[in-house]
Order: structure tokens, then C-alpha cells, then sequence
């Protein structure tokens, strides 16, 4: 990968120079209170941070957070995030109450070295996410005019050809930090030669969200192992009944296809715990997998079929994990992801978690992250790489 990193950029010397850096602070607010629930995003970008303060440079963060429609809409304000990045950063940050405004020229203004700012999410603007160009790109000459030189450590964004991750580096001198580096080289590492036994864990509700990835490495991977939502459709493919259970029917020939394909490589679950409703207080049972009772839904895998994955865990030398073997919100319906992530915390082969759903499981069961070698910010950008798409903000970087 030919691209200038944020040592590249320490190297040339950033006292007193500003920098904007886009990040990756799209975390989870509670509903009610408006609190964050998981400030891995936050904590993923600090190394980047410190290091550009520590230097003396003047930091502008810019970030979104959820999807507001191009407009300022309180319940997306990126203000709990600038208060908890503040308290980690271990000094005050300074928010920017808009994007481009008064607000956001007057606090880049009075930035000093070693400062940090945060500006408002960035998708209050409806240039962010513009499929014109031009639109897209007045945007981006508002954001680029903050900075001195562009720093990208957004991994979870770096898929969408935005205008803080795809145009503005087309704008100032361009580098990757260090949480963009890190992944790249990871998820570089599962497409190249990986060591064996190489064996794949996908979870989450739906074959189509994971279709792609399932025919880019089903090639390359010794086993592949599927639980979650996304099971029931491989089951009712092979005539199972299947009970009230999520299924998209519309996948079942091509779930037919790759398991013909896929000459014994994939491993669906052998039991399931099958419950009256989906609600955490719903009675439910341990059933085979091809005997769910017509009035019970499957919401996660059983003790044997998690003693199953684990013995192709424990032999493996690369493990990739993405998405949920069941409904882990829900203490019932959590035993199937923990039994999973917890073989593979425990092998000493090269264990990446390919974040979404599967980095909140991590924290949320409160496992300890030292125990992964890799756990991804970007769930959709991890595998869109893995699928081998070429993603806007990599390539940008690369120019």
C-alpha cells in the first residue's frame, strides 16, 4: 500500500500547523438518556490523536454520527462525544456547535498548538453524503480550508465516497493514521496467505448482507461456520423446518448453490435455541436445528453446536469473526456468542474481529479486546475489503 502515514507526517513536523482528521465517532447513544453505550469508536482513534497534540499540532476532528438527513437534528449531535473524548484525551476539547459555520471557523480559529477541536457531525450538512459532485465538493473546499494537512482515521467510513473521506484529501497533503494503517494491514494479511487452518465465523440476521464475502472467501478458507440469524435460511435450504425464525426466501436457491459449492466447508449449527417470542423473558428450549417446532423462533445457537465451532476454532492458526451466532442483547440468547468469542479469544493463532455487531458483542459480554490480536472499527468496510472491493477513502489516500 503506497500511502504516506501519520509518521510521515510527525516526520515533517506539525507544531503549530493545523490538522484535520477525520474520524470514526459514529458510536451508540441510548435511546432515552442520550449516553454513549460503547465508546470503543472514541477510544479506537486516541493513538492518532495524542500524537498530533503531543507534536503541537492543532487538531480539527470532524466525524458523523447516525444518519440525519442533511440537516441539524439534536438526537445525532456529536456533544456527549466531544465531552467523553475530552475526558479520555485527558484535556478539554473544544466543540464547534456546527460543521463549516461561525461556530466551527470561530473555534478552529482559536485553536493553539496542542489543542483539540471537535466540529458538529458532519452529516448535518447535506454536502457529506451528496451524490453530486459538485455539492459534495463545495463541502469538502469548506472543511479542507480548516486544515494544513488531512489525516483519514476513519476505517469505518473509508467505504463511502464521502466529502470528508473522499474529496477533501484531493485537497490538502493526505495521510493515513495510525487505526487506518493497522486495518489495512490486517485485513490484507486474510486476503493474502493467511496461516492454516484458515476458518471463518459469520453471524448477524441476513445472507444477503454477507453474500459477498461468503463467495470472495469460501475459496480461500478451510472452514466456514454460520450461525445467527442468516442460519435459518441455510437450514430451510436444505428442507428443514425452520419454525417462525428470520429466512429470506428469496436466498434459499442460492443457498442451495454455495453449499453445493462448497464441497463440506460449511458448518450450520446442529441445535438452537428456539423460543414462544422474541423478548428476553420469552420461554424457550434447546431444539435440533432441523426440528424447530412450527410456533418457535431460533434465536441462538445451542450448547452442542457451539462445542462444534469451538473444536474448529481451537485447531485454527487465522480466525476472522463477523456477526452474532444470536439475539446477545438479550441474557437468554447471549450463550451461543460468548461460547464462540470466547474460543476464539482462547486460540494463539491470528484472531481478527470484524467489528459491527461483533466488537459491541466483545464489549457488551465483557470480554477482554487484549485477548484478539485485531478488533475492527468498520464492520461494513471490513468486508467490503475482504469481498475485494477497491473502498473511496483508501483510494483517495493512495492519489
Amino acid at each position: 500500500m503506497s500511502i504516506k502515514n501519520l509518521d510521515d507526517l510527525l516526520a515533517e513536523g506539525v507544531s503549530g500547523r493545523r490538522v484535520l482528521v477525520r474520524a470514526d465517532l459514529n458510536v451508540p447513544l441510548d435511546k432515552q438518556t442520550g449516553a454513549i453505550t460503547d465508546d470503543g469508536r472514541i477510544r479506537a482513534v486516541l493513538p492518532t490523536l495524542t500524537a498530533l497534540r503531543d507534536a503541537g499540532a492543532a487538531v480539527v476532528v470532524c466525524s458523523h454520527l447516525g444518519r440525519p438527513k442533511g440537516s441539524p437534528d439534536p438526537q445525532y449531535s456529536l456533544a456527549p462525544v466531544s465531552r467523553r473524548l475530552g475526558e479520555l484525551l485527558g484535556s478539554p476539547v473544544t466543540f464547534a456547535e456546527d460543521t463549516v459555520g461561525p461556530a466551527a471557523q470561530s473555534a478552529v480559529a482559536g485553536l493553539a498548538g496542542g489543542e483539540v477541536a471537535l466540529l458538529e457531525n458532519l452529516r448535518f450538512n447535506a454536502g457529506e453524503t451528496s451524490k453530486d459532485e459538485a455539492e459534495r465538493g463545495a463541502f469538502a473546499d469548506q472543511l479542507a480550508a480548516f486544515g494544513e494537512a488531512y489525516v483519514d482515521d476513519a476505517f469505518g467510513a473509508v467505504h463511502r465516497r464521502h466529502a470528508s473521506v473522499y474529496d477533501v484529501p484531493a485537497r490538502l497533503p493526505h495521510f493515513a493514521g495510525r487505526l487506518v494503517l493497522r486495518e489495512v494491514e490486517v485485513l490484507s494479511r486474510l486476503t493474502g496467505d493467511p496461516e492454516r487452518p484458515y476458518v471463518v465465523v459469520l453471524g448477524g440476521s441476513k445472507v444477503s448482507d454477507k453474500l459477498a464475502v461468503i463467495e470472495a472467501l469460501l475459496p480461500k478458507v478451510d472452514r466456514l461456520l454460520i450461525g445467527g440469524g442468516m442460519c435459518f435460511t441455510f437450514l430451510k435450504a436444505q428442507g428443514h423446518p425452520i419454525g417462525t425464525s428470520l429466512c429470506q426466501d428469496e436466498m434459499l436457491d442460492t443457498c442451495r448453490e454455495l453449499l453445493a459449492r462448497a464441497d463440506g466447508k460449511i458448518l450450520l449449527p446442529d441445535d438452537v435455541v428456539a423460543a414462544a417470542a422474541f423478548a428476553p423473558d420469552a420461554a424457550h428450549e434447546t431444539v435440533p436445528a432441523d426440528a424447530i417446532p412450527r410456533d418457535r423462533v431460533g434465536l441462538d445457537v445451542g450448547p452442542r453446536t457451539v462445542a462444534a465451532f469451538t473444536a474448529e476454532i481451537e485447531g485454527a492458526r487465522t480466525v476472522f469473526w463477523n456477526g452474532p451466532m444470536g439475539v446477545f442483547e438479550m441474557a437468554a440468547f447471549a450463550a451461543g456468542t460468548r461460547g464462540v468469542a470466547e474460543a476464539i479469544a482462547g486460540i494463539k493463532g491470528f484472531t481478527v474481529v470484524g467489528g459491527g455487531d461483533s466488537a459491541a458483542a466483545v464489549r457488551a459480554l465483557g470480554l477482554n479486546e487484549s485477548s484478539f490480536d485485531h478488533i475492527s472499527t468498520g464492520g461494513g468496510a471490513s468486508l467490503e475489503y475482504l469481498e475485494g472491493k477497491s473502498l473511496p477513502g483508501v483510494a483517495a489516500l493512495e492519489k
